[in-house]
């Protein structure tokens, strides 16, 4: 058991009622050994007072070892301990097992229901590797409102995740396997991201994706960027090297300081600011611009991408067709709004 499923037994009710329940028989056993004690003196040790809270809470029944026989209120107080005593052992049993059972039965419902969550959902992204650059891109998914299911297969890494995501969908499991692919929802997944922190992991699964379904869209992650063309030819649709697009970011800081405090504003925006993508569905007849997309605060558009050329700042009265992709400047909220114009 992980990290993640430990803290989840010592947050459970019957954690506390176990704590609880050991804090009352300690209570018990010590009142009973006092009780004895004072009882049976001056014969009496404190082994013998030990002895006898011990046999009559545990119902062993040996004797009494403390002399009640001219004491029949210590025969009274004997029931009073049995009754509280074998109550309170009974109690911690139940307990125990009831939190044994609930941590085993909770991780496998828990695992059972994410399965049936991941069988029903269309249009996910797949982030394979939740380390350090796999949990900034499920960040970002999730802060655009995107649904994700990520994939680990260290589970030290993957309970770390949980630990700040605890509602995530997730596989423990190798993300080159084509069947733990197939169970993250490969055939309804928009795309992949291979995003682990080796390089040849990442080409195994870009392959794996594309060999189980050529349709989905594979991003990957390389360190060495002399592995460009073995990626390519395993199927990857974008490549990104965190070491090439961070040397760009330095070099940005210092030649166009204000249009990357500009990026970096809008990423760290509590709106969620973006500049997003929406490609105009099949089946949509050629309109113009403004009757397609009105104008609104909600949404910037910036530009228009089609056959292969760009359309910056487009005039009102371009006719706008299927495919083309709309560049726009907004909120998930935005996005969304801008999507539902396209519903056939």
């Amino acid at each position: 058991m992980g990290h993640h499923g430990l803290e989840k037994v010592f947050r459970s009710r019957h954690f506390k009622g176990l704590v609880y329940g050991v804090a009352l028989l300690l209570v018990i056993t010590a009142m009973g050994t006092l009780g004895y004690h004072y009882i049976g003196r001056p014969s009496a040790t404190w082994i013998d007072s030990f002895y006898m809270t011990f046999i009559t809470i545990a119902t062993i029944g040996f004797g009494e070892t403390v002399d009640l026989s001219a004491h029949p209120m210590g025969r009274l107080f004997t029931v009073f301990i049995a009754i509280i005593g074998i109550g309170t052992l009974s109690y911690l049993f139940s307990t125990l097992v009831a939190l044994l059972i609930d941590s085993d039965l909770n991780a496998e419902l828990r695992k059972k229901r994410m399965e049936k969550q991941i069988a029903q959902m269309k249009g996910h992204y797949i982030v394979c590797g939740i380390g350090r650059v796999g949990s900034n891109v499920a960040h970002e998914l999730a802060k655009t409102r995107r649904s994700l299911v990520v994939i680990e297969r260290d589970r030290a890494v993957l309970d770390a995740w949980l630990e700040h995501h605890p509602h995530a969908l997730y596989l423990h499991d190798d993300a080159a396997d084509d069947d733990a692919l197939r169970r993250a929802g490969l055939s309804n997944a928009t795309g992949v991201f291979a995003v682990t922190g080796d390089d040849s992991h990442n080409l195994m699964v870009a392959l794996s994706v594309k060999l189980l379904s050529s349709k989905v869209r594979v991003v990957v992650r390389l360190h060495d960027i002399r592995n460009t063309n073995k990626a390519r030819r395993a199927g990857a649709d974008e490549i990104v090297s965190p070491d090439f697009t961070g040397g760009m970011r330095i070099a940005s800081a210092m030649v166009r300081p204000h249009v990357v405090n500009f990026m970096d504003q809008m990423l760290h925006s509590d709106e969620g600011q973006r500049v997003e993508q929406v490609v105009v569905p099949e089946g949509f007849d050629s309109k113009p611009l403004a009757e397609l997309v009105p104008k609104s605060k909600d949404y910037l558009l910036m530009a228009l991408h089609e056959h292969g050329n760009w359309v910056f700042n487009p005039s009102d009265d371009h006719m706008v067709n299927a495919g083309t992709a709309l560049v726009l400047m907004t909120s998930p909220e935005g996005r969304m709004r801008v999507e539902k114009l396209f519903k056939v």
